[in-house]
């Protein structure tokens, strides 16, 4: 496929989702500008001097004036997660950028940061995906008193970067900037460290082993080093334009930092002064933008959880974005990158490769990215490949020339490691699933073995270790979807599975549950909707029917032994003891208004085209 197939394939894409959009679109932008039309401006005297009480003096006079941008500071800080740790000094140096730049800023609010890294395997994990939608509520409580003229959004992780955009397109006439944090240095390699995990499922290696190098790898502040959900998000920020160009990777704790958090404030107050309408969030995040993040996302073989976040982000936004989109952008889209799971580098690595400088530039000349995208400096999205420095005199500058290129780490478009992108639609008699391919070798993409039915992880890991799995098999976990436990991240089956695929044992996984960036060599079906607990199909599974998964030719299916899957009866039932302990029984509303999940499997938004 040559620049101008590609181009029009990507404006193909583009337009169905703007036509399937219009009417929901259309009212969400009105709904903009009736909110924008109330200025802060109408505040009662009293309103205004509870806003201004706790404010040091010269800022107090500044609020109480309001003759100066006001700027709201959203932050996902604490310092249990190392990625958010870094969010301790934040607000002092935004406090003080903003002022520099004629203006204030006030910690408006701070949202829960769950890691699915610390609860993975534990009840915990339950409340993951819900939290998303928390942390959207609790950004919309943060603004809603509605005193600001810009927005910094701090967060890096999983569910958090998509969470807050969510809230904060509820005050989508707003300008806002992303803050990221950066990632820490990096430890053991990702291929020892997923060698010592594998040798402990084995029982080669003892609980101290596996704990040091676990201890050697998460070792600092900063973003995990690994291409999972959280850096997939920044690479998409800044895809999307909602980030300063290349801040994405740059380490926390450095004046380069600084810098460019210092920036961020700056730049927040001169889009609040500039009243430009094009350069609202909600008016940032529209078709072109939300199309360029998939791609990104795509190019670098980023997480599977964003076949969840982006249709919830868009649909914040009046727009509804699908898998066959995100299927059709990876039948034009190549594999650019190789990051830890699907190749051996880490973030830190690709970032010295050229990282997503590099990245956006290569599919800019592709044909691949709407360069005509504005971004919150004002100006269209950069694809220069330059990226940010600080010169002699420690001022910010963006300049070429910066990066070491690395072609096992980060190539051309003509040179791309793959074809297409890592992300795959699924569909057949079991409902539609998607399927991350850029890790898995293409003899291991595609299976026809016989099912083993599980209900929970635990049984699974129950049936590895009695050396049930030692066969060819197709593993089916129910009852792992939003609406039936929350959908927590089932990424330790990955390793369980691995070790039976590296004995030469051909397996795959298939489940109404979630995996995420850290998804890796094993074929996995996932977030397949109808779920078990909306009635769908993978509830009437048996053991020992036919199961096809076929990433190469999309197929799913189920081929039972005596009939037509939908003539059966489900026998699957919920777990009660799922409904309650770990503060579970809070988000059963969640769980009973949950959607599926290519809706982004919230209770937040209705349908975007309804």
């Amino acid at each position: 496929m040559n620049r101008q197939e590609r181009q029009q394939a990507l404006q193909d894409v583009t337009h169905g989702i703007r036509e399937r959009s219009r009417k929901a679109r259309q009212r969400y932008l009105e709904r903009l500008d009736e909110a924008a039309a109330r200025p802060r401006g109408g505040m009662s005297c009293g309103n205004l001097a509870h806003v201004a009480a706790p404010l040091a003096r010269g800022d107090r006079a500044a609020v109480l004036a309001q003759d100066r941008p006001n700027i709201g500071i959203v932050s996902a800080y604490n310092d249990m997660l190392s990625a958010h740790q870094p969010y301790a000094r934040f607000p002092d140096l935004l406090r003080h950028a903003a002022r520099e730049a004629g203006a204030t800023a006030q910690f408006a609010g701070g949202v829960p940061a769950m890691c699915d890294g610390i609860t993975q395997g534990r009840d915990g994990m339950q409340l993951s995906l819900a939290s998303r939608d928390v942390i959207a509520m609790a950004t919309a409580v943060a603004l809603s008193h509605d005193v600001f003229d810009a927005v910094l959004l701090l967060g890096i992780c999983d569910k958090i970067v998509p969470g807050l955009l969510i809230g904060a397109l509820s005050f989508g006439h707003l300008p806002a900037l992303g803050v990221p944090s950066g990632p820490m240095p990096s430890g053991p390699s990702n291929e020892d460290k997923a060698k010592t995990r594998e040798a402990y499922a084995r029982g080669d290696i003892g609980r101290d082993e596996l704990l040091d190098m676990e201890a050697r790898c998460y070792h600092s502040p900063g973003t995990c080093t690994f291409y999972g959900t959280a850096n997939t998000n920044q690479v998409m920020m800044e895809a999307m334009g909602l980030h300063l160009p290349g801040a994405a990777f740059v380490p926390p704790n450095t004046p380069l930092r600084d810098a460019l958090t210092d920036r961020a404030a700056t730049q927040a107050a001169r889009l609040a002064r500039s009243g430009d309408k094009r350069l609202w969030l909600g008016q940032l995040v529209n078709e072109k933008s939300l199309v360029n993040a998939v791609v990104a996302l795509l190019a670098t073989g980023g997480s599977t959880n964003h076949s969840l976040h982006l249709p919830a982000i868009a649909r914040a936004a009046g727009i509804t974005l699908n898998w066959t989109d995100l299927n059709d952008l990876s039948a034009i889209t190549p594999l650019l990158a190789r990051i830890y799971p699907n190749g051996s580098a880490d973030v830190n690595s690709f970032h010295a490769a050229g990282g997503t400088e590099q990245i956006l530039a290569e599919l800019a000349d592709a044909g691949l990215l709407h360069t005509d995208v504005l971004s919150v400096t004002g100006e269209t999205i950069d694809v220069s490949g330059q990226r940010p420095t600080l010169d002699n005199h420690g001022e910010l500058l963006w300049s070429a020339g910066h990066h070491q290129p690395d072609d096992t780490v980060l190539r051309g478009h003509s040179a791309a490691f793959q074809a297409a992108g890592g992300l795959r639609l699924l569909e057949g008699n079991l409902g539609r699933a998607v399927v991350k391919v850029s890790a898995v070798a293409e003899t291991h993409q595609q299976i026809h073995a016989p099912a083993i039915v599980f209900d929970t992880a635990e049984a699974v890991q129950t049936a590895f270790q009695a050396g049930m799995l030692d066969q060819d098999c197709v593993v089916v976990l129910r009852g792992q979807g939003p609406r039936a436990n929350g959908m927590p991240e089932l990424h330790r089956l990955i390793t369980t599975l691995a070790v039976q695929q590296n004995k030469g044992v051909n397996i795959a996984l298939l489940t109404d549950g979630r995996l995420s960036g850290a998804s890796g060599k094993v074929l996995a079906a996932i977030h397949l909707y109808p779920e078990a607990a909306a009635g769908g199909p993978i509830s009437r599974v048996r053991t020992g029917d036919a199961i096809i998964i076929n990433a190469r030719s999309g197929e799913l299916s189920c081929q039972p032994a005596n009939g037509e899957i939908t003539r059966r009866e489900s026998d699957w039932q919920p777990d009660p003891t799922d409904q309650y302990g770990t503060g579970r029984e809070l988000f059963a509303l969640f769980r009973n208004q949950a959607g599926d999940a290519e809706h982004g499997g919230s209770p937040l938004m209705p349908d975007a085209d309804s």
